[in-house]
């Protein structure tokens, strides 16, 4: 589970080795300026994950937008069989 910590910007100069032992711990770090908000720190292995998420998730309503259409009748479904065979007439 993760634990968020709120850090001044100055804490990246002044406090590095605090800041990545928070990370190291699996921690999440957000970055403030002037009091507001500014960036979030994770670890590089969490950012892959989550990286990887986000293109499940964009794969996820890409297919759905396709379902939909196909529901709808907007688009016209072929099989690979006549994929297959209008490729091989065009040739």
């Amino acid at each position: 589970m993760y634990n968020t910590y709120v850090r001044p910007a100055r804490d990246l100069r002044n406090n590095y080795a605090d800041v990545i032992r928070m990370l190291n711990e699996h921690n999440q770090v957000i970055i403030t300026n002037k009091g507001k908000g500014e960036a979030v720190l994770i670890k590089i292995e969490d950012y892959a994950g989550y990286e990887e998420y986000l293109h499940t998730r964009y794969i996820k309503e890409k297919i759905d937008e396709v379902e939909k259409q196909k529901a709808s009748g907007e688009i016209k479904w072929y099989s690979w069989e006549e994929v297959m065979e209008e490729f091989s007439e065009g040739l």
